[in-house]
């Protein structure tokens, strides 16, 4: 379904290149290389997010808004589906979520070896990983990229989710990013997008990250649109989440839309803000065109306002 079979030549147009570390070293060294799909004519073809992320930043000229991602997901069976190691409990389901989250041993952590290899592979290939921690329900991890600006962000995302399916293929491990892969009294997995202007970070107060806060309101909509499929099944208000019915904002605060983290509550509203409704399989280049096409709105009725 990536083109209709009576035009199905499309043209692939690198535009990042990292070397492929999940490849035995005594192999010849390879590539792995970031593509744009062209139509034959070289314009981008509709499926080409990256392309409208760039037309995006050429518009708002916010060359210095910064991205970066807390990528959640959950490691499966690829057969049945299942989270990985539940078919060791009864009824294919471990004790309720409490202990797992940052937990350490073999009864709450199930693929460390996966997490410290990607790790790994994303540094030495120069993509940015600055941390990795075991989420709240089992076999859910989480890794956290560098801040970097927009098109760079999303590039890094898009090849580190390809580096940790690669890794995982070796040892028959699947990859969901279902922003709700269990039902009932287990947490969804997120994409949670930290972000900052300049402004943002060496200037701002946090009268001013309170007014931007408040003034996405408006916007809230839209961002449920581009912020990955099903993720209303997720957005429900529980499990450390807002509603994806109401926008709300908050210092500290995990179930609101818009949290104020504890970094920037404490450099009197100098730093960045994290937008927790991001599913884990939202497209980066749709959600932080979304946030870049937002925070320059909210710039220029706040420069008339005043």
């Amino acid at each position: 379904n990536q083109a209709q079979t009576g035009e199905s030549d499309c043209i692939l147009k690198p535009v990042k290149l990292v070397p492929n570390l999940t490849e035995p070293t005594s192999r010849t060294p390879s590539f792995i290389v970031l593509c744009e799909v062209m139509n034959p004519d070289g314009t981008p073809h509709e499926s080409n997010t990256r392309a409208k992320l760039l037309d995006r930043v050429e518009e708002t000229e916010l060359t210095d808004m910064w991205f970066s991602v807390e990528q959640e997901f959950v490691m499966t069976d690829p057969v049945s589906s299942k989270p990985l190691g539940w078919e060791d409990y009864e009824n294919d389901t471990p004790p309720p979520q409490g202990k797992y989250y940052c937990g350490v041993g073999a009864d709450v952590s199930v693929g460390r070896e996966l997490m410290d290899a990607h790790a790994l592979a994303c540094n030495q290939s120069g993509i940015s990983v600055s941390g990795v921690n075991a989420e709240v329900m089992l076999s859910q991890w989480e890794y956290q990229t560098e801040p970097k600006p927009a098109v760079q962000a999303a590039d890094n995302l898009i090849i580190s989710r390809f580096l940790l399916q690669r890794l995982a293929e070796k040892s028959n491990i699947a990859i969901s990013y279902d922003p709700k892969p269990i039902e009932g009294d287990w947490n969804g997995s997120g994409a949670h997008i930290n972000f900052s202007t300049n402004h943002m970070r060496e200037n701002a107060d946090m009268d001013y990250m309170n007014l931007i806060c408040s003034s996405m309101s408006k916007y809230h909509d839209k961002s449920i649109e581009v912020y990955g499929e099903n993720n209303d099944k997720r957005l429900t208000g529980e499990h450390e989440t807002s509603s994806s019915d109401k926008f709300t904002w908050g210092s500290l605060d995990r179930t609101a839309s818009i949290r104020i983290p504890i970094y920037t509550v404490k450099n009197d509203g100098k730093g960045y803000l994290e937008d927790r409704r991001p599913g884990a399989n939202v497209d980066p280049y749709l959600a932080f065109s979304y946030l870049l096409g937002v925070t320059n709105n909210i710039s220029e009725e706040m420069f008339i306002a005043t």
